[in-house]
């Protein structure tokens, strides 16, 4: 009896190491979605530019195209911002900005600072469409098909190398 006394906390302990050990060795940018594979969620939103005019998932209907949500607020999303500029020089897909909780004011001296990479952005002030989309944090970019189904979420800033061995074969495929 003695002896579980002593083994039982030691066993426990092991379990939780071994949590711990797998919990550290997963990339914290691979959270898999629900939406992959899935319509793409609905949305109308008033354009960043001009908040009279809308733009909704239907106005994309029929091509690939590429939503990246950012904010002037995020770090990060400066950190990728250059790539996405010369990413949308490429002239691949169209590229679409979802600007996050974000004052439109400060998005639009932040495009006007850094580059418009965007063939439109919309403004999701309340942070509901982010919401809808399953975006856990800014910045997060998503490739979305001709039938408007999501086919790849990236959780944090690009890197060249996910640009060129995820996102670019990808749109191409979905392209061809």
């Amino acid at each position: 009896m003695k002896r579980w006394q002593y083994l039982a906390p030691l066993a426990i302990f092991a379990v939780l190491l071994a949590f711990l050990g797998v919990g550290l060795n997963l990339n914290p940018r691979e959270v898999p979605s629900p939406l992959i594979g899935k319509p793409a969620p609905d949305f109308t939103l008033p354009r960043l530019d001009n908040s009279s005019q809308v733009l909704s998932r239907q106005d994309m209907a029929g091509q690939v195209w590429v939503l990246n949500v950012w904010a002037s607020w995020c770090v990060p999303c400066r950190e990728e911002h250059p790539l996405l500029v010369e990413f949308a020089r490429q002239r691949a897909v169209p590229l679409y900005g979802l600007n996050y909780k974000d004052k439109p004011a400060d998005a639009i001296a932040w495009l006007g600072r850094y580059g418009n990479p965007y063939t439109a952005t919309v403004s999701d002030l309340q942070g509901q469409v982010g919401i809808d989309w399953g975006v856990y944090g800014v910045p997060e970019t998503f490739v979305i098909d001709k039938q408007g189904v999501i086919r790849f979420k990236h959780i944090g800033p690009l890197t060249p190398q996910v640009l060129r061995e995820r996102i670019v074969p990808l749109i191409k495929e979905l392209n061809a």
